[in-house]
C-alpha cells in the first residue's frame, strides 16, 4: 500500500508542480521548489484531499513542508 500512496502522491506533485522532473518529486520541499508558495501549498492540499478522499485540518497543512513529510502523513492516516 505504502508503494501506491507514493506513487498517487507523485500523481498530485506532478499536477501542481509540473516543472518538477518525476525523479525530483521525492526531495521536493518548500526549500527547494522556488513556486512552493501559499498559494501553490493549497492547491497542493487541495489535489491530495481529492486524490484520496479525506480532509486535511490547518493545523495539519503547517507541518506539510516537503513530499516526504507529506507522505508520512498520509501512511500515518491511512494504516490507522
Amino acid at each position: 500500500m505504502t508503494d501506491e500512496i507514493k506513487a498517487r502522491l507523485v500523481k498530485c506533485f506532478a499536477a501542481v508542480f509540473p516543472e518538477l522532473p518525476e525523479t525530483a518529486i521525492p526531495a521536493a520541499s518548500q526549500e527547494t521548489v522556488a513556486r512552493w508558495d501559499s498559494v501553490a501549498a493549497i492547491t497542493l492540499v487541495t489535489v491530495i484531499q481529492e486524490e484520496f478522499a479525506m480532509e486535511i485540518d490547518l493545523e495539519e497543512l503547517e507541518n506539510m513542508t516537503s513530499f516526504s513529510r507529506i507522505y508520512e502523513h498520509l501512511k500515518n492516516r491511512l494504516s490507522a
